[in-house]
Formats: C-alpha cells, structure tokens, sequence
C-alpha cells in the first residue's frame, strides 16, 4: 500500500514514519520548511517529498498513487494562535483533503484529540461528538478540520478517520522531555485546579494508527485511550517520582496566565517559537476524559500498555 504521511517531520510525525519504516508499505513523507529529524535507512521503502499545505496547486501531484493518507500537520508553539491556527489546523487539512479527492485517495486519517470536546470527566467521558463548541482555538479549528474531512467525503469513496488521541506518553515524545527537562532543573509547576488527563502510550499509539491504515470498515470518530483516566497532577507526581526528581509546584492559575502572556509578547517581539501561548494554558487547563469502547471493539480489544504502571518503563 501507498501511504503518505503528511507531518512527518514533526515529533509524532517522525516517531509514525520510524514505526511504519518496518512495515511493508511505500511511504511518501510530505515536508515543508522543515528536513526530516533523521536519515532514512539505506534501503528504505520511503521517498520524501517536499509540498506546502498552504499552497493547493503544490499538491495536486503528491497524492497521486496513494491509498491512504495519515494526518499529523499542525503548528503549536507560536505566538498569537488567533492569527495562525484556523490557517494551519483547518485550511491546510482542507487543501490536502481536496487534492486527496482528486487523485482518488482511498482513506485520510485525520490524528486529532478528545480536548474538542471540553471539560469530559470519568463520569461524563467524551462521546466523539461534533455537535461541540471548544473554547480554545485549537480545539475549535481542529474540529472544524474534522468537520471540513466528513463533508468533503459525504457521497464521496474516500473514506475518512478521526483519530482522536489522549496525551501520549514515551521516550522521545516532546511532551515528556520537556517535563524531564524541567524537572531534572527543579522548574516544573503546575496549577492546583484537578485537571482530568487521558493517556496513551507511544507503541499502543503507532500500533493503532498502523491498523487503521491497514484496516478496513473503519468510518468516523475513534477516542484513543489507556484503561486508568488520571489527575495531571498524579500523573507529574508520579513521573518525579519515577526520575526521582522533586515534585512539581503548585501554583495559582493566575501565574500560567502571566507566564504565557510574557511567553507570547517574547516570541512576537523576537520572532521566535513559545512552549507557552494562552491557548495551550487554557486547553491544557480543560479535564478531558474519553468513552474508548469503540476503538476497543473496532481497532484493538486490548492495549499493550492499559496503564501508566505497566507503561511507566518507556519514559
């Protein structure tokens, strides 16, 4: 099978591209502005190939011959995401989905998160609903994306998949080096509101997107989870604990505010990247816990790894 990976030089993006090199598939990685973050093997069943998301007569070609398409392009860390992230998060995905049409692609997954559907707890988990309304940019726009992919395909033979994907955890990913990172220099803080987190692992992650491309009757909107929703709090707790760094602070909601107002004037100023704009502190601040039962009867009834306990050795 022909399968294009559009963000394969981003760090879930690179991470797919490593795990799907093993398989039997033809990739084609699609980059922008940015190599890929490592060489391709002598030998490898990959080829690069350089488009931009944001230009649709680049893309007309790139999806020629391609089965399947895997969606993981998004820009994050910046300044000002009011000014970017519609762009980046919705028109991109649109103009890959056209030319997607176009060329006759047979599916396009769609890598998204349960953070669209906002404050989701253990008690009232997030149903894979598009009948939502997220206050952050990023979940707004990338629900939109997701929305711009079903009625793209509406009568249409492609199919399209949302994956909606937890917090993933694993060597390598940024997320959790960067905790590492801060921790190790005793800066890690976090705020005291209890924050309902849902994790995944990294190899149960690439396993499941690897079936989704190889699977068929798979339609729609699947949650990605662990078996154990926890607190972020525990969850930093018990990473300090297994690096044997000190805790994380607590600190007011207030001071995460202020750090991502000075963050973004910063970026802007300098013009630079951020790890902090007002939109990942709110987004970041929403409890999001997701129902998987449809990923467990669908894509995979059991996970490699069903908790941090037997997923904790990754990191």
């Amino acid at each position: 099978m022909n399968v294009l990976i559009a963000g394969a030089t981003g760090n879930l993006g690179s991470l797919l591209t490593k795990h799907l090199l093993t398989s039997p598939h033809h990739l084609r990685l699609l980059t922008h502005k940015r190599a890929l973050p490592f060489d391709l093997p002598p030998g490898a069943n990959a080829k690069i190939i350089r488009g931009d998301l944001n230009d649709p007569a680049s893309l007309k070609t790139i999806c020629e011959n391609i089965q399947c398409i895997v969606y993981l392009a998004g820009v994050l860390f910046q300044p000002h995401p009011e000014k970017f992230l519609r762009r980046t998060n919705t028109v991109y995905a649109q103009n890959l989905v056209d030319a997607a049409l176009a060329a006759g692609v047979g599916k396009f997954i769609l890598i998204s998160f349960p953070h669209v559907e906002e404050n989701t707890t253990p008690d009232h988990p997030a149903k894979g609903a598009l009948d939502v309304e997220p206050k952050s940019i990023h979940g707004r726009t990338r629900l939109e994306a997701e929305k711009v992919l079903f009625r793209a395909c509406e009568s249409r033979l492609m199919i399209p998949l949302v994956l909606r994907a937890g917090v993933i955890y694993g060597s390598g990913v940024t997320l959790i080096e960067a905790a590492r990172w801060l921790m190790r220099r005793r800066t890690m803080a976090t705020w005291r509101k209890p924050t309902w987190i849902h994790l995944l692992a990294l190899p149960d992650f690439l396993r499941i997107i690897h079936i989704a491309v190889e699977k068929e009757k798979l339609f729609g909107i699947y949650n990605l989870g662990d078996d154990q929703p926890m607190l972020l709090q525990e969850f930093l707790d018990r990473l300090a604990d297994h690096w044997h760094y000190p805790k994380p602070i607590r600190l007011p909601e207030l001071a995460f505010h202020a750090a991502a107002n000075i963050c973004e004037t910063f970026a802007a100023v300098f013009r630079t990247a951020t790890p902090l704009n007002r939109d990942i502190v709110q987004m970041g601040m929403t409890s999001v816990v997701a129902d998987t039962s449809r990923m467990k009867r669908e894509i995979v009834a059991e996970l490699l790894y069903p908790t941090l306990d037997k997923g904790m050795a990754l990191i």
